[in-house]
């Protein structure tokens, strides 16, 4: 009773709710959130890129003068008629009572077709009487149960007059995935329609709030085992889990973190030394011990290198493979060193000088101009998709038009050439005011039109206390490790697409800030939790989960570290291009260096992100390519691999099986596995069966699941 009662009140109030002091309907405040509210601009109607039946309308309102001027005075302002104003265009279409191809918009007689009647009445004027300063949802998070009970919500936005109004009624409601959670938008109510965990956004003029709804699954409350909060991302990651009631998977056994661990750091399978030394190791520390180890190798650089060098998007530009040797090389020395993460950008972003002797001014060779610059950098330090406020201002995130074609100015005083230098001239079109772009700080202040402005940016962007840099760092860090990142993407982080853990996020950024940035620190810390050391076997509990963490989560090996491990299961490394034999696949700097292998796995050519890119060449090809290709088969063959060298020496095919489980798999075979292949080789009649047999053997370990993935 108690939330119909509400909503009767909301009903009644929705007339007068919004009028300001001075009586006067005001456009800003109160038609465009109509407007929005009834569908009008959203980009499949008038917000359209092109508008609708030649009627345009700005993308959720949010160019307020362009829409007044579309609506009161555009053709010769025919869409309001102050004579009679309940016959204009504008509330004959939106009501019906003419033919409009997008339907009934406003209740005939409703309460907020009155109110625009009433502002066509007052002579259809822009007062521009206040400004919306803040906007809240109530509630932000609520844990509920799936019950089926509609949920209330109430939005209050506050203005520059001072005056707070309830505005629920004009609130847009989205649900993030509407087949999990229900929106009435005529009772502005959510009902949730399984267990987990939800994001609806609420919209209101410019401003977008995220509401997170948290439902736990029915079984009864689950206890977090001793040993498993070791440390600050345990408590955050295991609240949660406690909170949905999602059971851990056990810790992953000696053989599975060894092989996980080194995988990660280092890209490389371990050693059978390495698997037998971690297997007799006794200390209790053991894996910390491992953790430090590899941060500290030779092989750790290798493979950090190759990672940030595809987040940089190194490549060479056209033939010049001088640059981009130049670039990875500054490169690598930054990871040696571990040079904190906010000098690699400020060096980055200021760079000039001749690109083959100066690594980083490359940095402006990577993309095509400064709207791209501007692209890739947003992307790349902020985590933001700045690009989405090219045509106009950012759907759902606080970027604008001035912000996206803002930072363009920053980065269109460069001469792009071999020898990357300022120049006097430069110029991007502001496409809305077809003006020349006034350099600025995205969401903050322009800046002046004369000189070098980077370092302005750079020192703004690099702050301790900017809100995008760190985080978009460390929750690229994150997905390395865990396979997902808090925020994902990992390069659109906004309010409206909140983290799983967001007070995780915050601190480990300010952890990171606090450590002077460095990316040793974090994977550390990361590396040495308990979350991470989850085993990837899944409960029936727990089995749906692929965001909290109660398991590890199983990814593929990338095209390079597949290759490099092929080749050492296999002991016949893979040629490329030009390069010296054995040269590994992780140590290229070119993504160009002639390889069919890496082509046929998957590589990226770096030309755009790499993040979160599929094979160009396909699932299918890709698994012909493993099971009948030279890649594999070759190499099992060779006369030069461990295989052959192995029977060659005369060693027992038991020897044989237990060492190439150890090298691929990093354990030992269990003992149906053993039993298996030992009843295999007992059908062989010939010497030559046996040794078809064992190559099937080594083919199998290659192609397997439990291989080409990290697990």
């Amino acid at each position: 009773m108690r939330y119909f009662f509400l909503l009767s009140l909301l009903t009644l109030a929705r007339a007068d709710a919004l009028g300001g002091e001075s009586g006067f309907v005001d456009f800003d405040t109160q038609i465009v959130p109509i407007l929005t509210k009834s569908g009008c601009n959203t980009g499949a109607c008038h917000g359209a890129a092109a508008g609708r039946g030649e009627f345009h309308l700005s993308l959720y309102g949010g160019d307020r003068a362009f829409d007044y001027h579309s609506i009161a005075l555009e053709l010769e302002s025919r869409r309001v008629n102050l004579a009679r104003p309940e016959q204009s265009l504008l509330l004959l279409k939106a009501t019906e009572s003419i033919n409009h191809g997008g339907g009934p918009r406003l209740e005939y007689e409703g309460a907020d077709m009155k109110t625009i009647q009433k502002w066509i009445e007052e002579g259809a004027r822009r007062h521009k009487m206040r400004l919306l300063v803040d906007f809240k949802l109530e509630p932000r998070q609520r844990i509920t149960q799936l019950n089926g009970e509609p949920i209330l919500i109430r939005s209050i936005a506050q203005f520059s007059d001072g005056s707070t109004h309830d505005v629920t009624a004009w609130t847009v409601l989205t649900a993030e995935d509407p087949a999990a959670v229900q929106v009435n938008s005529q009772q502005n109510t959510v009902r949730v329609l399984r267990t987990g965990r939800h994001i609806v956004i609420a919209r209101y003029l410019d401003r977008v709030v995220p509401m997170i709804l948290l439902v736990p699954q029915k079984h009864d409350e689950i206890a977090i085992p001793d040993g498993v909060n070791r440390n600050l991302i345990d408590k955050h990651v295991n609240s949660l889990l406690e909170t949905l009631r999602i059971p851990l998977s056990p810790q992953a056994n000696d053989a599975t973190f060894l092989r996980r661990a080194t995988l990660d750091f280092t890209g490389r399978l371990p050693t059978l030394e390495q698997v037998v030394a971690f297997e007799n190791d006794s200390r209790q520390n053991k894996r910390e011990q491992l953790i430090d180890s590899l941060l500290n190798s030779e092989a750790f650089i290798d493979y950090w290198t190759y990672k940030f060098a595809k987040l940089l998007r190194i490549h060479p530009q056209g033939q010049d493979r001088t640059g981009a040797q130049a670039y990875h090389n500054w490169l690598r020395t930054q990871i040696t060193q571990d040079t904190p993460y906010d000098e690699i950008a400020q060096t980055l972003l200021t760079a000039t000088g001749d690109s083959h002797t100066v690594g980083p001014a490359n940095f402006y060779r990577t993309v095509g101009g400064p709207r791209e610059q501007a692209e890739f950098v947003s992307e790349l330090f902020m985590g933001s998709r700045l690009r989405c406020a090219n045509c106009h201002n950012h759907p759902l995130d606080r970027w604008t038009q001035d912000d996206y074609h803002g930072l363009s100015a920053i980065f269109a005083k460069l001469d792009r050439g071999r020898v990357v230098k300022v120049i006097e001239n430069g110029t991007v079109i502001h496409l809305r005011t077809g003006e020349p772009a006034v350099p600025r700080i995205p969401g903050e202040q322009f800046l002046s039109d004369e000189g070098d402005s980077r370092a302005q940016f750079a020192s703004w962007l690099t702050d301790a206390e900017n809100p995008f840099f760190a985080k978009a760092i460390v929750n690229r860090l994150w997905k390395e490790l865990m396979g997902r990142g808090l925020v994902e993407p990992t390069d659109d982080l906004r309010s409206t697409n909140p983290a799983t853990h967001p007070t995780l996020l915050e601190q480990l950024a300010e952890e990171f800030v606090d450590r002077d940035y460095s990316l040793k620190h974090i994977l550390r810390q990361i590396a040495t939790s308990a979350a991470y050391a989850r085993s990837a076997s899944t409960r029936a509990t727990n089995e749906h989960d692929d965001r909290f963490y109660s398991h590890a989560i199983i990814r593929p090996l990338e095209p390079e570290v597949l290759a490099d491990a092929i080749a050492d299961v296999t002991g016949v490394p893979i040629t490329y291009g030009q390069e010296p034999r054995g040269t590994r696949a992780v140590n290229l700097f070119d993504p160009q260096t002639p390889s069919p292998e890496l082509e046929i796995l998957g590589r990226c050519s770096r030309e755009d992100s790499c993040e979160s890119k599929l094979s160009t060449t396909g699932d299918l090809p890709r698994m012909l390519h493993q099971f009948t290709g030279p890649l594999i088969n070759s190499r099992i063959t060779n006369s030069d691999g461990r295989l052959e060298k192995m029977l060659n020496k005369n060693q027992k095919p038991d020897q044989i099986i237990f060492e190439f489980y150890r090298v691929a798999l990093s354990r030992s075979p269990s003992s149906d596995e053993t039993q298996f292949w030992q009843k295999q080789l007992t059908a062989g009649r010939s010497l030559r069966e046996r040794r078809e047999i064992l190559q099937d053997f080594v083919w199998s370990l290659c192609t397997c699941q439990e291989f080409i993935t990290n697990h």
